[in-house]
């Protein structure tokens, strides 16, 4: 097993599997955020009873965690390994076909999406769970009016429709080139993915983008 740390394919592969697995959890994540703008009570049960300070939340959150770490990691290092191998010709392309700018700006996009999530944590998960879990005073429990005052300041819409934006453009491209990484690299599949990638990234970012105009807006609660 020790070729998928010292081998380039390997650590593809891992760097390809972390990121699915993140894409699920951006899925999961939106379909929490949705909750939010038929219902507070609903929203605040899952985030207080099923997402709150209990061990198996403690357990998928440290996993969640994980994933992001070794993302960032493999990301860094597969990055440093295109720039040695291709020394001062890192920029030219020996093909004729244009590549597209967020398959060549995809570090820069992770370094401002990993930006973002540092915010995020704080203005969300610090102020719930993390002080939930280590006992700090004032820890919020009504996770819905959080993240209406959160999202209510227009900067902060400003800076999330950014960050989406820039998530559009990583995941695009990240998702059909995990895919091929995996095995799924034949022509007919291949045009596939790239289809089903800009569905996946576009359903994803433009449903957090909704929500958040949604928030901004006063548009949740709706059932009540």
């Amino acid at each position: 097993m020790s070729w998928l740390i010292k081998s380039s394919i390997g650590r593809k592969l891992i760097q390809s599997i972390s990121g699915l697995f993140l894409i699920l959890f951006l899925l999961f994540h939106l379909s929490m955020n949705v909750v939010l703008i038929f219902s507070h009570e609903t929203y605040d049960f899952l985030a207080n009873e099923i997402l709150g300070a209990n061990w198996w939340a403690i357990v998928g959150t440290l996993v969640l965690g994980l994933g992001v770490v070794v993302h960032i990691i493999y990301a860094v290092i597969l990055t440093l390994q295109n720039w040695i191998a291709r020394g001062r010709n890192r920029y030219a392309s020996k093909s004729k076909t244009q590549v597209a700018w967020s398959s060549k700006n995809m570090f820069v996009l992770g370094v401002f999406i990993v930006l973002f999530l540092f915010i995020h944590m704080y203005q969300m998960w610090y102020q719930m769970q993390f002080k939930d879990l280590f006992g700090i005073e004032g820890v919020r429990h009504d996770g819905a009016q959080l993240v209406v005052d959160v999202l209510s300041q227009t900067w902060v819409l400003i800076a999330y429709v950014v960050a989406f934006i820039a998530l559009w453009f990583h995941l695009n491209h990240g998702f059909w080139s995990a895919l091929h990484t995996v095995g799924w690299n034949n022509d007919i599949w291949m045009k596939r993915l790239k289809r089903l990638g800009y569905f996946v990234s576009t359903l994803i970012v433009l449903g957090f983008i909704v929500v958040a105009f949604a928030v901004y807006l006063g548009y949740t609660n709706l059932l009540v």
